[in-house]
C-alpha cells in the first residue's frame, strides 16, 4: 500500500516535479520514496512496506529496464501467479507482488489486469512501446486521479499531488458540487476540481503519442429477473459462500507485517474478525470507535465480540468535540465536500491503529452492498409493497419496523409514513426508485445555494445524469439487484471506499483490506436469488446462515445499525471551534459565492438552538461547512477561484 505520482510527456526538471508531487502524498507511504524519469515519462513513489520489506522498492523495473511500474495496493493472489509464471520459465529477483505485475504484463500485455485479485492502482511505463498504462481495481478500492495539460498527462493517488504540477489550479466544479449535494459523491470521472478527473473503477487508460484511450476491463452484472436461478439450494449456496469468504480472508491476511481488524460490533466486521482470528499468528488485534451518545455507540457489542474471539482489543472514544477538532484535517484528506461527519471518527481510528504499531487492518465494508444489508433495500421493498395498494392504511405501518434506532417514527401516523417515505407519488418503473427518497431528501439542501450557483446549474439534474449512465441490462434486473448496483457502482467507490475508507486510513499510513469485495465473492453474490439476500425484511440472510457458528447469537441476530456519527451537534454549543463561525460567517460565505449567506446564518442559528435537527438540516450544515473548508484548503479564499470556474465553464458541462 502506497502512493504514487507521475507524468507522460515532456516536462521541465521532471525529477524535481516528481519530488514535489510525491512529497504531497508522503502520508500514504512514510517508509521510503523512489523516482524514475525518462525524456518522455516519470514516476514517483511513496512506500508503505507490507510485502517484500527488503526488496520491494519502487518504482520497480524489470530485468531489461524496458518496463517500470509504480504501484499502490496489494495483489492478494501474487503467490499463485508467481508460481504459474515460474512454471513458464520466469525468474524473480524479489519477493514482492509488484514484480509479479511486471512479469504478467510482459506475458499478457494490458490484459494482465484480468488475472489480478487485489485492491490496486498502478502506472506502468512500457519503454518499448513508449506508452503509459494506468489502471484501477474492479470495485474502486484504490484511487487514481489525472489531468491533462495539452499533450501532457499528470496522474497521482491523490489530487493534492496534481496541484504541484505546472498550470494545474484548484477550482470548484459546480456540477460536481451539485452531484455531491444530490448523490453524496461526484459521478466519476468528475471530481470537485475542474479539469481534474478520477479513473473509474475496473478501467484501463492507455496514453501513447499524445492520444488517450480508456476502456473497462470488468463490469458488475446481475442475472435477468426472469432467468433460471443459478443457485436453488440454499444450504449449498451458504457452504459455497463460506468457502469463498474464508479464502478471501486468508488471502488478505498475507503480509510481512501483522494484520489487525476493525470491529464495529455489527455483523460484517464481526465475521471478518472471527475468520481472521483463527489465521493470525500470536492472536488478532482489533480496533473500535466508541461514542458518547447512546444513539451512535455500539461498544457493548464490540466488547462482547472481542471477548468471544479473545482478541487484543483497543478503542478510541469520539465525542462531539473530537469530531470538530479533526474535521478541517478530514476535509484536507477527503479532498471533497461531504454531507456527513462519519469519516472523522474513522480518521481517529486509523491514527489509533498506527500508534499501536500496525499498518494493515481488515474491515467489513462491502457486505451491505454485496448481500443487501442497507435499510434502503428494505425500504424500497416496503415502498413497492405500499405503492401496489396505495389506499391501504395497514401496509405503511411496516415502515416502523425498518428503523428501530429512530424511535420518533413509532409515533407517526400511517398517512405520514406513507408520504414521508415517498410511497405516494412513486413510479414503480423509475430506474432510481429505490434511491429517490435519499436523493430527494439530500437535494433539499440545495435551498441554501446562492443565486449565482442556481443560475449556473439551471436545468441540470444530477439524478437524471446518473440514470443516463446505467447499463442497458439494468432494466432487466430484479428491483433488488438494481438497488444493489446503484450502491455498489456509485456510492461505494464514490464515498464509502474513498472518503470513509482509503483517505481516512491512508492519512495515517494504514492499509484497509476488504474480504467482502473479493471479486470472486462479488460475482457469486450477484448471481444469488434476491430472496436469499433479503428474506422478507431480514437483510443478509444467506450471509447469516453461512456464518452463524462464528458469532455470539446476539450479534448474529442483530438488525443492521448503520454506522453514523453526530453531525451538526458536533459543531455547536459550548465547545464550538472558532473556524466554524469563521467558515459560516457572512464574509466567508459571500466570498465563496456558493451559498446564500442569510440562509446559512439561519441554518447555523437553528442547529445551535436544536442540535438534533432532521436529516436535511444536518446534511446541509455539514455539506456547507465542509465545502467552505474545501475552498479554504484548496483555493485559498475561494472567491475568485469559484466564480472564475463558472465563467470558464459557461453553462453546465457534463
Amino acid at each position: 500500500m502506497c502512493g504514487f505520482s507521475g507524468y507522460f510527456g515532456t516536462v521541465r526538471d521532471g525529477r524535481a516535479l516528481l519530488e514535489r508531487m510525491t512529497a504531497a502524498i508522503a502520508h500514504r507511504g512514510p517508509d521510503e520514496q523512489g523516482f524514475f524519469t525518462t525524456k518522455a515519462a516519470g514516476l514517483g513513489h511513496a512506500r508503505l512496506s507490507i510485502v517484500g520489506l527488503g526488496d520491494g522498492q519502487q518504482p520497480m523495473s524489470d530485468a531489461t529496464g524496458d518496463l517500470t511500474i509504480a504501484f499502490n495496493g496489494e495483489i492478494f493472489n501474487y503467490v499463485e501467479l508467481r508460481e504459474q509464471l515460474r512454471a513458464k520459465g520466469r525468474h524473480f529477483r524479489t519477493a514482492s507482488d509488484t514484480e509479479v505485475i511486471l512479469h504478467l504484463y510482459d506475458e499478457m500485455g494490458e490484459d494482465c489486469v484480468s488475472a489480478l485479485n487485489g485492491d490496486f492502482a498502478f502506472a506502468l511505463w512500457d519503454g518499448r512501446r513508449r506508452r503509459m498504462l494506468l489502471t484501477r481495481d474492479r470495485m474502486g478500492v484504490r484511487p487514481l486521479f489525472y489531468t491533462r495539460q495539452g499533450e501532457r498527462l499528470f496522474f497521482a493517488s491523490e489530487v493534492k499531488a496534481l496541484l504541484q504540477a505546472p498550470d494545474v489550479a484548484a477550482e470548484i466544479d459546480p456540477v460536481a458540487l451539485d452531484q455531491i449535494f444530490t448523490l453524496w459523491a461526484p459521478i466519476a470521472p468528475r471530481t470537485p476540481f475542474r479539469n481534474i478527473y478520477e479513473l473509474e473503477p475496473a478501467s484501463l487508460m492507455i496514453v501513447q503519442e499524445g492520444s488517450v484511450s480508456t476502456r473497462p476491463y470488468w463490469s458488475l452484472e446481475y442475472p435477468d429477473r426472469d432467468a433460471p436461478p443459478r443457485h436453488r439450494d440454499e444450504r449449498a449456496a451458504a457452504e459455497e459462500l463460506r468457502a469463498l469468504l474464508t479464502e478471501a480472508t486468508r488471502m488478505r491476511m498475507r503480509a510481512d507485517v501483522p494484520v489487525g481488524a476493525y470491529l464495529s460490533g455489527g455483523l460484517d466486521s464481526s465475521i471478518t474478525s472471527a475468520l481472521a482470528a483463527g489465521m493470525a499468528p500470536g492472536g488478532l488485534r482489533t480496533f473500535s470507535v466508541t461514542f458518547d451518545s447512546a444513539e451512535h455507540d455500539e461498544s457493548p457489542f464490540q466488547i462482547e465480540m472481542a471477548r468471544a474471539l479473545g482478541t487484543h482489543h483497543s478503542a478510541v472514544a469520539c465525542g462531539e468535540g473530537d469530531i470538530a477538532a479533526v474535521f478541517p484535517d478530514v476535509i484536507g484528506f477527503t479532498e471533497r465536500p461531504i454531507l456527513r461527519t462519519a469519516p472523522a471518527p474513522l480518521y481517529k481510528l486509523s491514527r489509533l491503529v498506527r500508534e499501536a504499531g500496525l499498518k494493515v487492518v481488515l474491515t467489513g465494508e462491502g457486505a451491505d452492498e454485496v448481500f443487501a444489508g442497507y435499510d434502503i433495500f428494505k425500504e424500497a421493498r416496503v415502498r413497492r409493497f405500499c405503492g401496489r395498494q396505495s389506499g391501504s392504511r395497514i401496509r405503511p405501518h411496516l415502515f416502523r419496523k425498518l428503523y428501530p434506532y429512530l424511535p420518533g417514527l413509532r409515533q407517526q401516523s400511517a398517512e405520514y409514513l406513507f408520504s414521508f417515505f415517498g410511497a405516494s407519488g412513486a413510479t414503480l418503473d423509475d430506474p432510481l426508485f429505490s434511491h429517490r427518497p435519499r436523493f430527494d431528501g439530500t437535494a433539499a439542501t440545495k435551498l441554501f445555494y446562492s443565486g449565482d450557483l442556481r443560475a449556473t446549474l439551471s436545468g441540470y439534474d444530477a439524478a437524471e445524469e446518473l440514470a443516463a449512465r446505467l447499463p442497458e441490462a439494468f432494466a432487466r434486473w430484479h428491483p433488488l439487484h438494481q438497488a444493489q448496483y446503484l450502491e455498489a457502482r456509485f456510492l461505494l467507490p464514490g464515498y464509502i471506499l474513498s472518503s470513509q475508507g482509503d483517505r481516512m486510513a491512508m492519512a495515517h499510513g494504514i492499509e484497509g483490506r476488504f474480504p467482502f469485495l473479493d471479486h470472486h465473492l462479488v460475482e457469486f453474490a450477484a448471481g444469488l436469488p434476491p430472496e436469499m439476500k433479503l428474506k422478507g425484511l431480514v437483510e443478509k440472510h444467506i450471509l447469516r446462515e453461512a456464518t452463524k457458528d462464528l458469532l455470539p447469537a446476539a450479534i448474529g441476530r442483530r438488525t443492521k445499525q448503520p454506522y453514523r456519527a453526530p453531525d451538526s451537534q458536533s459543531f455547536v454549543g459550548p465547545g464550538t471551534r472558532d473556524y466554524v463561525q469563521s467558515a459560516l460567517g457572512d464574509a466567508a460565505v459571500s466570498a465563496g459565492g456558493l451559498f446564500n449567506p442569510k440562509a446559512v446564518a439561519k441554518l447555523h442559528e437553528k442547529c445551535s438552538r436544536q442540535p438534533a435537527s432532521g436529516f436535511r438540516d444536518n446534511a446541509a450544515f455539514v455539506g456547507i461547512l465542509s465545502t467552505q473548508l474545501w475552498l479554504t484548503t484548496f483555493t485559498g479564499t475561494g472567491i475568485c477561484n469559484a466564480k472564475a470556474a463558472w465563467h470558464h465553464q459557461g453553462k453546465r458541462t457534463t
